[in-house]
């Protein structure tokens, strides 16, 4: 007969459970209006990215729906059918509203999906490497320092160089080189987590280590990373954008803010400066809400404060 063993899970709770709703109420949201505004410009940037294309007078991806005797032209002109280019048509004769629209859902895409790919190769290494220690993080460590001593446009840029171009071979190329450094700083959390008594507890008590990485060390040292992940996808936005403006990333016929910017490069300089100047603004917009919103985020979970 096997001896009786009480349930003393509730016991190793640490003092504050990092739950979604009490972290939500640490962090003060409705006292704190700089995080509110900077999340309500987040949410209006991802609605216009991922809603309004919707609603775009003009698909830019559908050859037939432009023509390439209605290129450059300016803000204000109309075509041969009477529909007003707002901010102008590119070099394509594309409308600059519609592939703007269009172009900020491929870098909204890339961005949310490369980093959550990441983000989940990150938390999975940094926990092995803190929960197991010794050789194994010793030997995941160095990988991971291995990985982040190349430069990340390096990286991509011969990752794309021998995959070809397109949005899937983007993301895969964000991936490897991001996913780095969400494994440093989940490893770093989930040290600082482990040193705790409740951990010591699990240990005394016979839990396996699984049980105790994915029960206690991984929602107790999350929230760190989460908040990284934020800034990060603005950094995964900026590198798609750096790629497909060399000429490597996304394809033409499905054009990103990064690309669009480069079809107008080289007409600034006879005045046509609406081709690559609005979707530069849209893409600093897009860019500058991210970083806003991961920045009032890390304020308001900074323990210190």
């Amino acid at each position: 007969m096997k001896p009786f063993k009480p349930n003393t899970d509730h016991l190793l709770v640490p003092p504050v459970v990092k739950t979604p709703e009490r972290a939500w109420h640490l962090a003060r949201i409705n006292r704190r209006p700089s995080i509110k505004n900077s999340l309500l410009i987040l949410v209006i940037v991802l609605v216009a990215g991922v809603v309004l294309p919707l609603l775009a007078p003009q698909n830019p991806y559908d050859l037939a729906t432009f023509s390439i005797m209605e290129n450059r032209l300016p803000p204000g002109a109309e075509s041969f059918d009477g529909m007003t280019f707002w901010l102008g048509t590119d070099s394509q004769g594309r409308d600059m509203v519609s592939a703007i629209l269009y172009g900020m859902r491929i870098s909204l895409i890339v961005g949310l999906v490369a980093t959550t790919i990441a983000l989940m190769i990150g938390i999975c290494v940094g926990l092995v490497a803190a929960t197991f220690g010794s050789k194994v993080d010793a030997v995941l460590m160095r990988f991971v320092d291995f990985v982040l001593g190349f430069p990340s446009i390096l990286v991509a840029l011969v990752l794309l160089a021998a995959l070809g171009r397109g949005v899937d071979k983007v993301i895969f190329a964000i991936v490897v080189v991001q996913w780095a450094h969400y494994a440093r700083v989940m490893r770093a959390s989930a040290m600082v987590e482990r040193q705790k008594e409740y951990i010591e507890a699990a240990e005394n008590l016979g839990y396996s280590k699984m049980r105790i990485m994915f029960r206690h060390l991984l929602p107790n040292s999350i929230s760190a990373v989460l908040v990284i992940a934020t800034i990060r996808v603005a950094v995964a936005i900026t590198l798609e954008a750096t790629l497909s403006f060399l000429g490597v990333g996304v394809p033409v016929t499905e054009p990103s803010l990064g690309l669009l910017v480069a079809s107008g490069f080289q007409f600034l300089m006879s005045g046509e400066y609406w081709i690559s100047v609005y979707p530069g603004i849209a893409l600093v917009i897009l860019i500058f809400s991210l970083n806003l919103a991961g920045d009032r985020l890390r304020e308001a979970f900074d323990s210190r404060r």
